[in-house]
């Protein structure tokens, strides 16, 4: 059963909505440990005092603001607890806006809303249902763990969905970046008809399904075939970019094999790729057994 990190209330006007926030996704990232190469010896990292290089225990650690020339303001936990919202409870809607106007680079994460008991199921169905007729997201704010987020909640079939966002400070300028062709650089009028059709082409129903990691795939038949010492097959290195002066003709067979592909599988596919053997090697680089001591790395 699915454990809430975060109850609280909606609240909208003079109605109050208890509810669980849930995690919606699941990190399946592989991960390692880290040794020191031709031994079996974790290495840790430790709090290093990077003047005698003594280890600090971390109730002795404060942490520190730069200000300028090497200058530090040093500031402690109990002064940010102070000043900090904390344990908020409710969840205040403060507007509702058309959903399609959030632009996506404003999303973090998403979670799914539950209401705490029966008894809130029905209200809690009626602001699903009223966004989901005006297409419309609740943007409010609440407090988890220490911390203040701008949410925008939505309809997602029978479930409420709750977005952190960003702040509007927090999302980086795109004017910024260089080499970017302005919308009055305009591309050549058959190289466009050929990017559309190519574009049609491949467009089909979003099925998430289709697609999954292909590279924690390749991750996981890399340990794999070195704990059975088995050759390893490397990827084959990423094309070309593309000359302007063969644009046109990339783009005409990209449109025929993308055709191609559709009426010969009735639809795309979200399988991996075929890697090329450039090297092979039998593997005993296996990391076995637990380190009696691990090695130091300072932290700064």
């Amino acid at each position: 059963m699915a454990r809430a990190i975060w109850t609280g209330s909606i609240t909208f006007g003079l109605v109050s909505i208890p509810v669980g926030l849930f995690t919606a996704t699941d990190d399946h990232t592989v991960h390692f440990h880290q040794f020191e190469r031709g031994t079996s010896d974790r290495i840790r990292n430790q709090r290093v005092n990077e003047r005698t290089g003594e280890e600090v225990d971390y109730g002795n650690i404060v942490k520190g603001a730069e200000v300028g020339d090497g200058e530090y303001v040093v500031v402690e936990q109990e002064e940010l607890d102070q000043i900090a919202p904390g344990r908020s409870r409710t969840l205040d809607i403060s507007d509702f806006v058309d959903l399609a106007d959030i632009d996506p680079v404003y999303y973090q994460r998403t979670y799914w809303l539950a209401p705490t008991g029966d008894e809130y199921r029905k209200p809690y169905a009626l602001l699903r249902e009223a966004m989901k007729q005006g297409d419309k997201a609740a943007i409010g704010t609440f407090v988890m763990r220490g911390k203040e987020y701008l949410a925008a909640l939505r309809a997602d079939g029978d479930v409420l969905a709750l977005h952190t966002l960003h702040f509007a400070d927090e999302v980086r300028d795109p004017s910024e970046l260089e080499n970017v062709p302005t919308r009055r650089t305009k591309p050549g009028e058959k190289e466009l008809r050929m990017a559309t059709q190519l574009i049609e082409s491949m467009s089909g129903p979003w099925k998430p399904d289709q697609y999954r990691d292909t590279y924690r795939d390749r991750v996981d038949k890399l340990i794999e075939d070195k704990k059975q010492g088995r050759e390893i097959v490397t990827e084959s290195e990423p094309p070309e970019p593309t000359e302007m002066s063969a644009l046109l003709e990339a783009l005409q067979r990209s449109v025929e094999e993308a055709r191609g592909k559709k009426s010969g599988s009735g639809g795309k596919s979200g399988g991996s790729g075929s890697g090329s053997k450039s090297g092979s090697g039998k593997s005993g680089g296996k990391a076995g057994g637990k380190s009696s001591s691990g090695s130091r790395s300072k932290a700064s």
